[in-house]
């Protein structure tokens, strides 16, 4: 019996914890979102998901502090259908990170495709959209690369398009240009006409591989990192599954140990015992 409470308090000690750590984080994720959208907003930038990637952490934030709450007072309350509904919710999650892989490798062609389409529709307004802006940037000087199939998707900016009057037509954006120092700020206009050659050979002045192929590289170069980051997203959802099964299922044994014994089952928290 000793032996019993041992793994009854351990038990929900670790899983009031864990869930009050993804809490915490669902709270900061939601806070970061809400804070990007009111400054997103406030700039006017466009709508939507892809555009807008603080709608994104918002409804992370918000799902994440749900499900954590089902979780923190289920484990407190020794609720079973709260845990359940807490167990089932992380089950079907691993079920679609696992569906979704699948899907993204098996049709890696019409992936591919559908995210560069997505680029290109973010390329359209690449001045007008702060948050799509500042991502294409970061992740063409982070690659070493130029618009999503190739270079000449900045055709599809009104700006950059050879029908566009001023200096940027028939041009790339400056973080397209090659660096040779890690800090080095490039000319602004060094991607100025590189729309208009047929053909770029050579030393040029701009990346010509498109940032989908350079991901997707960088991605078979470091294979251990993203087996690492995989691997932090599933083990904790695995851990709070596991945890919450044999949290379960010794709530269950006391349960059964009542009538045998005639004592009432422990509870950490008398004010929070489920009638």
């Amino acid at each position: 019996m000793c032996e019993n409470k041992v793994q009854y308090f351990v038990l929900k000690l670790f899983l009031f914890g864990y869930c009050c750590f993804w809490l915490t984080v669902g709270g900061i994720i939601l806070s970061i979102g809400i804070y990007a959208e009111v400054e997103r907003q406030r700039y006017k930038t466009l709508d939507g998901a892809f555009l807008a990637p603080a709608i994104i952490l918002i409804v992370q934030g918000l799902v994440m502090l749900l499900v954590s709450l089902i979780g923190a007072v289920g484990s407190l309350r020794d609720n079973i259908t709260l845990l359940k509904i807490f167990m089932y919710t992380l089950v079907v999650f691993l079920v679609l990170e696992l569906l979704g892989g699948i899907v993204v490798l098996a049709l890696r062609t019409q992936t591919k495709k559908l995210f560069n389409k997505s680029i290109r529709k973010g390329m359209m307004n690449y001045y007008d959209d702060l948050d799509f802006k500042n991502i294409m940037d970061y992740v063409q000087k982070k690659f070493k690369c130029c618009g999503g199939t190739d270079f000449k998707d900045w055709e599809v900016n009104m700006y950059h398009n050879c029908s566009a009057p001023g200096p940027l037509a028939c041009g790339v954006p400056y973080t397209c240009c090659v660096t040779s120092k890690p800090n080095e700020v490039a000319n602004t206009l060094c991607g100025s006409k590189a729309l208009d050659k047929e053909r770029l050979e050579g030393a040029t002045p701009i990346y010509l591989t498109g940032c989908t192929d350079a991901f997707l590289l960088w991605v078979e170069e470091n294979y251990v990192i993203i087996g690492g980051l995989l691997l932090a997203i599933i083990v904790p959802q695995v851990f709070g599954l596991v945890c919450t099964w044999f949290y379960i299922s010794q709530i269950n044994t006391e349960e059964e140990d009542v009538p045998r014994s005639g004592k009432t089952p422990h509870r950490m928290i008398k004010m929070f015992v489920p009638q």
